[in-house]
């Protein structure tokens, strides 16, 4: 078969007389003699080739080549004319019910549009006719262009100002994906002469757009070009917010209906940053190919820095000012009395631990890091030993100076990549830490919480790298001054704290680690070792609270396992909104805890989308050298 074909090449049909069908004959026939050689796979070939429905396809095809090779032309070129006589003729003989019909059909605006355009392809009447240029035109006289756009519903896309020197009427900028833009007719820099026949000379700015806003259907621009247009060769930017902005709100944007609002954490696709001030970007998901008006990085940061330095003196949040010695000594006892009731209720909380460590160790099942001393150091140590002003005092200089946009790519982790660590964020009652237990008790084999270190003695029933790391004080300041610790806090004389050596720890076996997390720590795992897939877990309305934690315990500043009381709901509602308020731009995920069922449902299909789909994290994550 195969020398048969080399014999006699096959070539494209129409180059020959022998066409597709009968190259598709002879192949059958060789087919035919391979069969007869019990070829495999032959005699499937040959029912292929010789199915009905291939044929006849090769055949219509084999019709529609010589069709294109015949270039066909129009029989007339003025078709419309010559209905125009039929029609004439028609109306003579209107007796006749085939020529009432024939009649009728040719008047039809449909038929009358079909003989048009084909008038117009025989003819090759395809440019526009100008008229001559006139004899007289000064040497000095600056070359005009005529643009003609049909305004629809969507807007122009243009801003236009006054030049202050020249008192020229100039587009200032053409919105990215607006119908300027998609026509290729205007651009930035061009100078107004007439609008809609109407002289733009000694007319404001806002003359000409109400001028355009009662102008309907064609708009036309006559406008001296600009001698360079500009090129715009930058790649597009995606970013996520790090503030709010409302370009209603902003005296000095250059026009506010142009502008694009945006809230913290949402995502903004940057499309043109050729402006030094106010760059162009959409948010996605994409609703509108038009894109709007937002301020440049540097901009937007000036804005911050001029509203922080202009608002009255504030203390940071965590430095306490004491007026007066008496006000000391009475927040002394205060503290002094809350310690011992805290300490009481302590005590028999972590002997109600020893015995369910006991009960869970001999199943054969220990759930590390769910110590209620971490999180009792936590709360009582809000705010010590932070490192930086950014992390005591979050709402402080540090965020008002902070850039207000963070460059962002799509991340899809590799399956033989370490998983993403996974962050539970809350307000205290919420639920998150059982949130955390019931997920790692769902499958212990792939999820895991980290090991805390702690300073105190281990117990009897203790091991080390089981309940906790135990090292020495000396150790652990020494991690501290490392910044090797995501929290830490001191309770009851011994200090304790979750190290990034124990995430990493969990991470490296091939497990997803879950910890819960206060908002300042956000900060210390949002790196490109850790990959941080932060998720916020927000209370329900205060009504579903009270009827879902009729039977639930509390840990406070100063209790330890009490029933929660009405002022709980409140401060755990507006702690929720503040939290939400001041970090919800470095959420990936929120889920309202209003059934643990459901919630956890919800947490473990979060958690599976931040391994295995695409995610949108910091560029830097991907480029860690640049990070520095």
């Amino acid at each position: 078969m195969k020398q048969s074909i080399d014999a006699e090449p096959i070539t494209p049909p129409g180059l020959n007389e022998n066409g597709l069908s009968e190259i598709l004959t002879n192949v059958v026939e060789e087919v035919k003699v391979s069969i007869s050689r019990d070829i495999n796979g032959a005699d499937i070939l040959y029912s292929l080739l010789n199915a009905p429905w291939l044929q006849s396809l090769l055949k219509v095809y084999e019709c529609l080549q010589q069709y294109l090779q015949r270039n066909p032309s129009p029989f007339l070129p003025y078709a419309s004319g010559l209905s125009q006589e039929v029609m004439s003729d028609l109306r003579m003989s209107a007796s006749s019910p085939d020529a009432r019909e024939l009649l009728i059909l040719l008047r039809n605006p449909h038929m009358q549009a079909v003989l048009s355009a084909h008038d117009t392809v025989a003819q090759k009447d395809f440019e526009p006719v100008l008229p001559p240029l006139p004899d007289n035109i000064p040497e000095e006289e600056e070359a005009m262009r005529i643009v003609c756009l049909v305004k629809n519903k969507q807007p122009l896309g243009a801003t236009i100002k006054r030049n202050e020197i020249t008192g020229e009427i100039v587009v200032a900028r053409v919105i990215h994906g607006g119908l300027a833009d998609r026509s290729g007719l205007l651009y930035a820099g061009d100078k107004l002469v007439e609008v809609n026949g109407h002289s733009v000379e000694g007319l404001e700015p806002e003359q000409i757009i109400q001028i355009l806003a009662q102008s309907h259907g064609t708009i036309v621009f006559k406008l001296v070009p600009i001698s360079e247009r500009p090129v715009n060769s930058q790649t597009m930017m995606y970013v996520r917010a790090m503030t709010d902005y409302s370009p209603q709100q902003d005296p000095a944007i250059p026009c506010a209906d142009a502008g694009m609002a945006f809230r913290k954490g949402d995502i903004l696709e940057i499309v043109d940053q050729t402006d030094f001030l106010w760059w162009q970007a959409r948010k996605l998901p994409n609703t509108s190919c038009c894109a709007g008006l937002i301020p440049s990085a540097n901009l937007l940061k000036r804005k911050q820095r001029e509203f922080w330095w202009s608002q009255p003196l504030q203390p940071h949040t965590c430095v306490k000012i004491l007026n007066t010695v008496e006000e000391e000594e009475d927040m002394m006892a205060i503290d002094e009395k809350c310690v011992e009731t805290d300490e009481e209720a302590f005590e028999s909380e972590e002997l109600r631990e020893e015995e369910d460590g006991f009960s869970a160790l001999n199943q054969g099942l220990y759930l590390a890091g769910f110590r209620r001393s971490l999180r009792l150091c936590r709360r009582k140590s809000r705010s010590s030993h932070q490192q930086s002003c950014y992390a005591r005092c979050p709402s402080s200089c540090y965020s008002a100076l902070a850039s207000p946009y963070e460059e962002v790519v799509r991340y899809q982790r590799h399956p033989e990549d370490r998983h993403r660590l996974i962050v539970l964020i809350g307000p205290s009652g919420v639920g998150v830490n059982e949130l955390r237990r019931r997920l790692i008790e769902i499958n212990p084999k792939i999820f895991q919480g980290a090991i805390p270190h702690t300073t105190r003695p281990p117990k009897s029933y203790e091991e080390n790298g089981r309940e906790y790391h135990f090292v020495t004080k000396e150790l652990f300041e020494n991690m501290i001054h490392s910044n090797r610790f995501l929290e830490y806090g001191e309770y009851k004389g011994h200090l304790y704290g979750t190290s990034i050596d124990s995430v990493k720890e969990v991470l490296e076996n091939g497990k997803i680690c879950i910890i819960d997390l206060e908002p300042q720590g956000i900060q210390g795992v949002r790196t490109h070792e850790l990959k941080a897939y932060i998720i916020f877990i927000k209370p329900s309305s205060i009504i579903r609270m009270k009827q879902t934690r009729k039977s639930a315990r509390i840990i406070t500043d100063y209790y330890v396992n009490r029933p929660f009381k009405e002022e709980d709901f409140q401060e755990m509602e507006e702690m929720a909104k503040k939290v939400e308020a001041q970090y919800c731009q470095f959420f990936d995920h929120v889920i309202v805890n209003d059934s643990l069922q459901d919630s956890c449902v919800q947490l473990l299909t979060a958690v599976r989308r931040a391994q295995d789909e695409p995610q949108w994290v910091p560029a830097l994550w991907l480029r860690p050298a640049e990070e520095s």
